[in-house]
Formats: structure tokens, C-alpha cells, sequence
């Protein structure tokens, strides 16, 4: 990963600290003291789309402005490689999925090949971090280690698959710790697990203010209605996400009430699956003018916060979710959210409160009706929902139990929740 100048390092704490307070990063800078040098690795499986991808793109230069020397690298797959932990992530969120012996093998090998590939880094570094199941058997493909090595998952296992995580969990063993968002996430596992939720970063392009022209653009480029109210989910093209439920929520609102909905979505790199479920909603929508399926580019962070703040609505219907980060980030603008009941969704959508939880397309309709027709009650939620955020979900607070796990693994200390053993 590029490193940015020493100078553009230290203009960062700064914007944060005129976002959060002097006190957020005074602690932030006492925590990384003892880590000062520390050469800290970062892996997962995509630059590009998602989440964790997205999250790291500003952890790493946070970790470097606070004097660690951290790093971050992808592993590379074929076809059969993503079609195989794609199989892990449905499998580990509840399905019943089979995954051949073929397609375990050939995951296998691609670990031993990048785990060559990135030998020395992976070897040399004081703390590895391994995101999710893609990369999982680098640990054991790297005999001469000499770092702390943590494992963290990042979706919904709270019912996973038996089989599969039998598999995965023999890979995840030998790790000297293990992170999961939520606590029901958790496995019985022989380290120490810790829990540690997700974040938005409140300066960048998805989040950052924007220009009132900026916001209104958004309905001229996608031929979006001024005057109609916009209800809006942005997540990838994923059945876990239920974009088709969404549909059918505003199918059944718009009959008593006229609105229009926004899907808007991208691809990720490690998803085979996209493509399809973009035909299912695609077919769906079935041609009608006041629903528009957007697919943007992996860069198009201004336009979705112009999308996000254009509207008067966001939804996160999914079925399963490990966290959900456009629920913060639709909340960081003062949006009330309707979100799926699950997951890490539940953490961040108080009901009734910062927005609604559902679990049924008529569910999210009936609260979508009411919102609208009660515009206090919105904006009230809306002010709700960006002090939460502020106080719970900021990039700050996520690198903070970062340094603390970091530097409790480095001196051996034992007060930590231990959600787990076997």
C-alpha cells in the first residue's frame, strides 16, 4: 500500500481530532506509544469492494500516523479459489452448503502460493492481521513466525454450517487470538476472542460533508424525481442483502403512498455470485420507472454519499450481516435506517429509536409509510442516529481496541473477554 508523507500523517490526527475531540486522540497516541515501530501486516482478499476493504483503507494510514509501520497485502485466487470461499461465506451465515474436495484442494494451494509469495513480510512482521476465511492457512504455511497472529472474521457465524467451519476451525486454531463484531458471532475456539464492531471513517469521500449542488445532482444523473420522496438501499449485489425483499417493500408502500427507490450496489472482486443476483433484481424491478438499479464502480464514494443524503430513507434489509456499514454511514448523515432484524445490524439500529428493525417486506413498508407521513418522527430519528454513531462507530473508537489488543497481547495480559474456549 502506498505510504502517504509524514506531514500529510500528522494533518490526519488533526482532522480527527476536530471531528472527535483532542481527548479521542491524546488516548489514541498514549495506546500506539509502546507499539511505536511495530511492524503490523494486513491481509484479506480484495482491494477493492466491501466492507473490510473499505475499512482498511483507512486503518492502515491511521495506524502509520500514529508511528506504527503497518502494512496491508491481498492474496490472489483464480475462479475456483473465489468460488470456494464464497461457499465458506454463504456456509458460515446458515446455509447448507457443500463444497467439493476439488475446490479445498485448489484453496489450499493458492494459500501455499501467496503464503510464498509474501514469505518475508509474513515472517518478519510483529502482529498479523488475517481477514476472514480467504486467507486463513497463511498461519500454518508460515512455520518460522515470529509475530502475534490475530484472526478476524467479520460476518454472521452465529449459526454456520457444521461441516464447513469443522474445516475452517482446524486452520484457526493456532492463531494467538481471534476478533468477531458481535459476542453470538463468537465459536468455541482454544485462544483468547475479543469483540470488536466495525467503523465508519467520518472523513472520507462516503462520508465526508458535501455541497448542497453536489446532493442534488444525484437526481438529475440517475433521472430521479425531485419531488417524489427516495428511499435508498446501497449494498452489493448479494441474496444475503435481500435487494429483492426491498423491492417488494416498496412495491407495497408505493401503493398507498408515492415514492421512488434507489438500489445501488457494485461488485466485489472475490463475489462469482454478483452478476447473478443483479439479473434477479434486474428482473425483478421488472422495467418500472420510479425503481432504478444502479451498479457503480468500486470508486464511486461521493455519489453514493450524495445518494445517501439525497434521501429521505435508507434500508439495510438484509437476512444476515455481519455489521452493515451503510447502516452507519446513512445514519452518520442524520438518516433514520430500516434494517433487516439481524447481525451486527441490531447493534447499531436502536428500534424505534435511531430507526426501525424488521424482518418481512411488509414490515418495511408499513415502517417506510409512517416515516413519511410523520416527518418529525424522521428527522427526530435522523438526530438520533448521527449522535450514535459519533459516540459508538467512528474510526476512532475501532483503532482504540485495536492498540488495546495489540498491546495486551504484547505484555500477556489476561483481563480480556474471553467469549469462547473449547
Amino acid at each position: 500500500m502506498k505510504r502517504q508523507s509524514k506531514q500529510s500523517l500528522q494533518n490526519m490526527l488533526a482532522e480527527y481530532e476536530a471531528v472527535t475531540s483532542p481527548n479521542v486522540i491524546h488516548q489514541l497516541e498514549q495506546l500506539a506509544a509502546p507499539l511505536k515501530g511495530a511492524k503490523v501486516l494486513h491481509i484479506n482478499s480484495t482491494k477493492e469492494g466491501g466492507g473490510v476493504a473499505e475499512i482498511l483503507h483507512k486503518l492502515i494510514p491511521l495506524k502509520q500516523a500514529l508511528g506504527i509501520d503497518a502494512d496491508w497485502e491481498i492474496i490472489n485466487g483464480n475462479q475456483e479459489f473465489y468460488q470456494c470461499t464464497k461457499g465458506f461465506h454463504n456456509a458460515l451465515q446458515g446455509m447448507n452448503q457443500s463444497i467439493s474436495e476439488k475446490l479445498l484442494r485448489n484453496y489450499e494451494k493458492t494459500n501455499k502460493e501467496n503464503a510464498e509469495r509474501l514469505n518475508s513480510k509474513l515472517k518478519d512482521a510483529d502482529f498479523v492481521f488475517i481477514h476472514d476465511p480467504q486467507p486463513a492457512p497463511l498461519l500454518k504455511l508460515t512455520p518460522k513466525r515470529r509475530g502475534k497472529w490475530i484472526w478476524r472474521f467479520h460476518i454472521d457465524a452465529s449459526k454456520p454450517y457444521r461441516n464447513v467451519w469443522k474445516y475452517l476451525r482446524e486452520w484457526i486454531i493456532p492463531y494467538d487470538a481471534s476478533i468477531f463484531s458481535l459476542p453470538e458471532f463468537a465459536q468455541p475456539l482454544p485462544h483468547p476472542q475479543y469483540i470488536i464492531a466495525p467503523s465508519i471513517d467520518p472523513l472520507s469521500e462516503k462520508n465526508c460533508p458535501l455541497p448542497e449542488h453536489e446532493i442534488d445532482n444525484v437526481f438529475s444523473e440517475f433521472n430521479l424525481d425531485p419531488e417524489l420522496p427516495l428511499i435508498t438501499q446501497v449494498s452489493r449485489y448479494d441474496r444475503f442483502k435481500d435487494p429483492v425483499g426491498v423491492i417488494e417493500a416498496y412495491k407495497l408502500a408505493s401503493k398507498l403512498t408515492p415514492l421512488q427507490l434507489v438500489l445501488a450496489g457494485g461488485g466485489a472482486s472475490d463475489d462469482p455470485e454478483g452478476e447473478a443476483v443483479l439479473n434477479e433484481v434486474k428482473q425483478a424491478s421488472n422495467g418500472a420507472p420510479n425503481i432504478h438499479v444502479l451498479l457503480l464502480p468500486a470508486d464511486a464514494n461521493r455519489t453514493i454519499n450524495a445518494l445517501q443524503r439525497a434521501s429521505d430513507i435508507v434500508l439495510q434489509k438484509s437476512i444476515r450481516e455481519g455489521f452493515g456499514l451503510t447502516v452507519s454511514e446513512a445514519m452518520w448523515k442524520g438518516k433514520p435506517v430500516i434494517g433487516g432484524d439481524t447481525g451486527g445490524i441490531r447493534l447499531q439500529v436502536i428500534d424505534h429509536y435511531t430507526g426501525f428493525l424488521v424482518r418481512t417486506p411488509e414490515g418495511a413498508a408499513l415502517r417506510t409509510r409512517y416515516l413519511l407521513h410523520r416527518r418529525d418522527k424522521l428527522e427526530e430519528m435522523g438526530m438520533r442516529a448521527k449522535r450514535f454513531v459519533r459516540e459508538n462507530f467512528l474510526i476512532t473508537r475501532h483503532i482504540r481496541e485495536y492498540l488495546t489488543l495489540m498491546v495486551g497481547l504484547t505484555s500477556g495480559d489476561d483481563e480480556r473477554i474471553n467469549v469462547g474456549k473449547s
